[in-house]
């Protein structure tokens, strides 16, 4: 069963520092990390790919970093300056390797709350 576990969220105030982790039961072939606030639709944080390329959204670069450890089938979203608006449950979505039936498997974690207070 392809499963993909989240961990690393809590409780920080602004200006700290948070890393998120997300465990593939798996081989990775790319992340993606996103995030919804309450009351607000769920976007995009940042994406790395097979290669290692990788792209933020503008709120993300220069504070945010996407990182995977192949060895480990695990994916990283290291959050350094946060703030107030960072608050929101982040989920990471992961394609895994699958089979020749079916080259990739699309899975998504149980979300990680992050909160930024004073």
């Amino acid at each position: 069963q392809v499963q993909l576990v989240e961990s690393g969220g809590g409780l920080v105030q602004p200006g700290g520092s948070l890393r998120l982790s997300c465990a593939a039961s798996g081989s990775i072939f790319s992340i993606t990390w996103y995030r919804q606030a309450p009351g607000k639709e769920r976007e995009l944080v940042a994406v790395i790919s097979s290669g290692g390329s990788t792209n933020y959204a503008d709120y993300a670069k220069g504070r945010f970093t996407i990182s995977r450890d192949n060895a480990k089938n695990t994916g990283y979203l290291q959050m350094n300056s946060l703030k107030l608006e960072d608050t929101a449950v982040y989920y990471c979505n992961a394609k895994l390797y699958g089979d020749i039936w079916t080259p990739f498997i699309d899975a998504w974690g149980q979300g990680t709350l992050v909160t930024v207070s004073e």
